[in-house]
């Protein structure tokens, strides 16, 4: 039988056991600095495979335990350079940010724990097609309702720009009007708040590494677009329609205040369908191009601003747009 003192002795033994095991030098570990300055080999048995902007380089490592990564050193363009490293414990390296689909050096070195490199092992490697120039091709530029919609197609979901330019109306000089920063595969918006004069637009596209492509121009007559007449908007209640609560009237939907009174369906909606639906009548025959929701603001009775179910089923402040060729009667239906 263990006695206490036998107990202590024992649970000692193992603490000792076990920082004698803590305390052994793994076999493959290498420290980080070394005082071995012997130039190492470099690698060997170098292969290449491109891919869009870039490409993946496998070597034979020599075999030393003094080696602490490879460094790869190329240009991606006319001025700029990158290096890229790969450590110990890797067969590869991956070198991107190249400008064009032609052969680039890459220049491969050894480097030890001393700090020492090897001699320059040089490859050639020859990208495909970066993907902010598989884009270029793509840009579409067609009018839209006070401005120009602008569609891309960027399949490869890179890392990508679109840049819009356009003259400045002081300056007289091609300016920056607005930078869309994406890797969606697909990139759909537009540009708004221009007359419905005839306006050339220019986009081109760069990517993460200050690549730049040629710019494509487009001459664009937007679209002429107004606010609607809100005067002319009245309840149009159908059997269907949720009932309003609160005592609040649907009026208030564009009355031009986000504040209380503001409209809100009956709580909790009888019979609860969704979506609950109101119905307005605009008043007027006009074909639509767009409209603003404004949410619930901060009032004297609350801070309800993204509460209370805001945009739905809560306060809805709207404003129409609309263009006045070829209208035709229609009637809005707002989805709570």
């Amino acid at each position: 039988m263990f006695t206490t003192n036998n107990s202590k002795l024992l649970i000692l033994f193992l603490g000792i056991l076990f920082t004698l095991v803590a305390c052994q030098k793994v076999s493959d570990y290498n420290d980080t600095v070394s005082g071995d300055t012997t130039k190492p080999d470099p690698v060997s048995n170098v292969k290449v495979v491109n891919f869009n902007g870039g490409a993946y380089i496998t070597y034979t490592l020599p075999k030393s335990d003094n080696i602490l990564y490879v460094q790869a050193n190329y240009k991606i363009n006319n001025t700029a350079s990158r290096q890229t490293k790969s450590s110990y414990y890797s067969d590869s390296i991956t070198v991107s940010g190249f400008a064009e689909s032609k052969e680039y050096q890459v220049v491969l070195r050894t480097v030890s724990r001393a700090n020492v490199s090897s001699d320059s092992i040089v490859v050639t490697v020859r990208p495909d097609t970066p993907p902010y120039l598989l884009a270029l091709p793509t840009v579409s530029m067609r009018n839209d309702f006070g401005g120009v919609k602008i569609d891309v197609v960027n399949k490869l979901k890179a890392n990508i720009g679109i840049i819009t330019i356009a003259q400045d109306a002081t300056t007289r000089q091609l300016e920056i009007v607005n930078q869309n920063y994406t890797n969606s595969d697909s990139i759909s918006y537009s540009l708004r708040g221009y007359d419905t004069i005839p306006k050339q637009f220019g986009i081109y596209v760069t990517d993460q590494w200050g690549n730049i492509s040629d710019t494509v121009f487009s001459t664009i007559k937007p679209i002429y677009e107004t606010l609607i007449d809100k005067s002319r908007f009245s309840e149009y209640r159908l059997p269907s329609d949720a009932r309003t609560g609160f005592g609040w009237v649907m009026s208030n939907l564009w009355n031009g205040n986000t504040g209380s009174p503001g409209y809100h369906t009956e709580q909790p909606i009888q019979p609860l369908v969704w979506p609950a639906t109101i119905t307005f009548d605009i008043g007027q025959s006009a074909k639509l191009s767009r409209y603003t929701i404004w949410n619930r603001g901060i009032d004297g009775s609350g801070n309800w601003l993204w509460q209370a179910g805001a945009p739905s089923p809560g306060y809805y402040g709207v404003e129409l747009l609309r263009q006045p060729t070829r209208p035709y009667p229609m009637q809005i239906t707002c989805l709570q």
